[in-house]
């Protein structure tokens, strides 16, 4: 078969040889051989120097994601396998012991750009995001399989937009084994958590927020506005701390129904929780004119921004919600505010939310800055992989 590559402009080098794992469109210069999307190419200097390997995308502004920087390494089944049982080795040294929700795989942060893997209990939900991830689904499945023998089914959530980007339409469904039940339970530090996988958010949970729902002595009997709670997560662990009374809101009925359901599988009170079905924004406006406030303060939104061209909007729609949560915070209260944009780095979300505080005429201190749980790694070679940024904040 002959050898396909792309060749970069001069110039457009420096990122590769910094092993960032992306090629722009922009910065091709030209092909050779079968460039076909999903296909292994070679990626050259504009000199001809060897960079990498990596799959080709014809239609993303993402031209070419890196597989390996070695050039011995061959991009085969058995690599997948190698890459996949790396991962595992890694969560064994981050994910708490019992907890049995987390990620095994996080995209090019593991070397494994476009493919999401997560596990919830005996069951593998993943994501093939990228056309390279695409074309080798059947191989990163196997891989799964082989790492964690004790799985009873392995089920697909492709469906998000990012799939769109690559000319790649949505897909869901069994991948290998049993189908998963409408609910499973999963427990994460303490709590017991119901979990619908074919059509909950992401992969059916936010596994991210693990380490941010941690216990916090400031929840004992605090009045809690948990706002975008989805099932529940945040405001359930609240509760359990033993917050007064714990007010979770969401626009989905159906979430709200999962978190009434969770709290009655922990055992906690139906009257310890108020549910609000409402538009957050609405909702908080007309709590602010209605002079309610709390003890703790929960924002954490859906994302704002996909791109850095949604980002001026995106800020604008962060320090609003965040006015409103400030001016909602009772004196020597605390306001927990998260962004999962990408784009919005945290300098950008603590200076939106500096504003956002100073306009409701309050002062903020920094108890914590907060980022996703360590199974969803951050590699200094990729920035990008940073895209939950939060702020545990004092308002005196």
């Amino acid at each position: 078969m002959k050898e396909s590559w792309i060749k970069l402009k001069k110039g457009r080098e420096r990122s590769l040889l910094r092993r960032h794992p992306w090629v722009m469109s922009g910065a091709v210069e030209g092909t050779s051989g079968e460039v076909e999307s999903g296909r292994t190419v070679e990626i050259l200097s504009s000199s001809g120097e060897w960079l990498g390997r990596g799959a080709y995308s014809a239609e993303s502004q993402i031209r070419a994601r890196v597989w390996t920087f070695e050039r011995e390494e061959a991009v085969d089944a058995a690599f997948f396998r190698r890459r996949v049982g790396a991962c595992l080795a890694r969560r064994r040294c981050v994910v708490p012991s019992g907890t049995e929700g987390y990620r095994l795989v996080h995209g090019e942060a593991d070397g494994l750009p476009g493919c999401i893997v997560d596990i919830y209990g005996d069951v593998a939900v993943c994501q093939f995001l990228s056309a390279g991830a695409e074309h080798w689904r059947e191989e990163l499945t196997s891989a799964v399989r082989e790492a964690l023998p004790s799985l009873c089914g392995i089920y697909e959530r492709s469906d998000t937009e990012a799939r769109g980007r690559e000319g790649l339409a949505p897909r869901c469904g069994l991948l290998w084994g049993k189908e998963p039940p409408e609910l499973l339970t999963i427990h994460e530090d303490g709590l017991a958590l119901q979990v619908d996988v074919r059509r909950g958010h992401k992969t059916g949970y936010y596994l991210d927020q693990r380490e941010n729902r941690a216990v916090r002595d400031f929840y004992r009997g605090a009045e809690v506005l948990n706002c975008f709670c989805y099932t529940g997560g945040f405001g359930l662990r609240a509760a359990q701390c033993g917050a007064k009374h714990v007010t979770q809101v969401d626009i989905s009925a159906n979430a709200l129904e999962l978190a009434r359901r969770n709290a009655a599988l922990n055992h906690l009170p139906d009257e310890q929780f108020t549910y609000e079905k409402a538009d957050v924004f609405q909702l908080l406006r007309k709590f602010r004119d209605m002079g309610r406030s709390f003890d703790v303060v929960i924002l954490d939104p859906p994302k704002f921004a996909d791109t850095h061209f949604q980002l001026e909007k995106a800020a604008r729609g962060y320090k609003d919600i965040n006015l409103l949560g400030a001016k909602l915070t009772r004196p020597g209260g605390i306001l927990m505010t998260y962004s999962c944009s990408g784009a919005m780095t945290p300098d950008l979300f603590q200076k939106v939310v500096g504003d956002a505080a100073r306009d409701a005429h309050r002062d903020a201190f920094l108890l914590r800055e907060l980022a996703q749980a360590p199974d969803h790694p951050i590699s200094l070679n990729f920035p990008e992989g940073r895209y939950l940024t939060g702020l545990e904040l004092f308002l005196p």
